[in-house]
């Protein structure tokens, strides 16, 4: 519990700094900077799974936990790269989502930061159900398995011209009924006071749809982590530590997202091994480092071979 109490307190104490110190003030996060965000938060990870490793030493020297350091320290790695890189389409849903509601770039930080709040709390109550029924009914682990072949199934079939339209979604309608919705905006202000009274700007509305669109990822992506381990707080820390690096990685990749145009298959290819291996897991025992190395693997193909289709097209 103390642990739990630490990491939580230590993640909004992050955040705190990132928008009261480092993004007091709305402004265009520039490549650079984003690059450089987005390594901070990777090494963030890396360190922390030295944390974990320290964590899980101590606990097996007490005997709170069967799990070795070594394996805590992997599939705490693993979960990450795998919630990190099923976050890819969700950047592309975002980039969709800003660009539909004429979203201002310097507030788009913003946005993405109070979506982080909300997200937390929404993936570790996913998380927190998930764990319960894994743990207490044992044969769910082939239900979350085979959801998870039939979505990388569902990728791979998938057309182009299924496109997200956010004024078109069923979250922007019903959220129309709710509350009065303006085009207007006031700065980063989510209300603003009109002739007809309090009303939602676009930047509200942006946050509650790409809310809710977390959520829908977050039902691929949770799955996918308990076929790696059942450990709440691993499950847990490392969702979170892919989180918050997202919107440095949204903007990061935001404008070179189309050069990755075969990285989707690799996500087919992490979300079938990991269905595959809930599925099997009776029959066959894939050690923690494979795990890993054919996630790593699987994005390395992807985007070596992204960029290498589209060097040619530009010939």
């Amino acid at each position: 519990m103390i642990v739990w109490i630490l990491f939580i307190t230590l993640v909004f104490l992050i955040l705190a700094l990132d928008l009261g110190v480092f993004n007091k003030t709305p402004h265009i996060i520039t490549s650079k900077e984003a690059s450089k965000w987005t390594l901070i938060w990777f090494l963030s990870a890396m360190f922390f799974s030295v944390v974990i490793y320290g964590l899980y030493h101590f606990n097996t020297i007490n005997n709170v936990t069967h799990l070795s350091p070594i394996d805590a320290a992997i599939k705490f790695i693993t979960g990450y790269l795998i919630e990190l890189s099923l976050s890819i389409d969700n950047i592309f849903v975002i980039a969709i989502i800003f660009s539909s509601f004429k979203i201002p770039q310097k507030y788009q930080h913003r946005v993405l930061f109070w979506g982080i709040l909300g997200a937390i709390v929404l993936r570790g109550l996913m998380i927190s159900f998930g764990v319960i029924l894994i743990n207490k009914f044992s044969w769910t682990s082939y239900l979350f398995g085979a959801f998870l072949l039939f979505t990388a199934v569902k990728m791979l079939f998938s057309k182009d011209d299924d496109a997200f339209e956010p004024k078109e979604s069923f979250v922007y309608k019903t959220l129309g009924k709710i509350i009065p919705i303006t085009a207007e905006t006031n700065k980063e202000k989510f209300f603003i006071q009109t002739l007809k009274g309090k009303a939602a700007t676009p930047l509200f509305v942006t946050l509650i749809v790409i809310e809710v669109m977390d959520v829908v990822f977050a039902v691929d992506s949770v799955p996918a982590i308990l076929a790696i381990t059942s450990d709440p707080f691993i499950v847990f820390s490392s969702n979170i530590f892919a989180i918050l690096g997202l919107r440095s990685m949204y903007f990061f990749l935001a404008n070179m997202l189309q050069k990755f145009i075969h990285l989707e298959y690799s996500l087919i290819a992490i979300l079938s091994f990991v269905g595959l291996k809930m599925l099997l897991k009776e029959v066959l025992e894939v050690p923690e480092w494979a795990s890993l190395g054919f996630i790593v693997l699987a994005l390395a193909i992807g985007v070596i071979v992204s960029l290498n289709s589209t060097k040619e097209s530009e010939v």
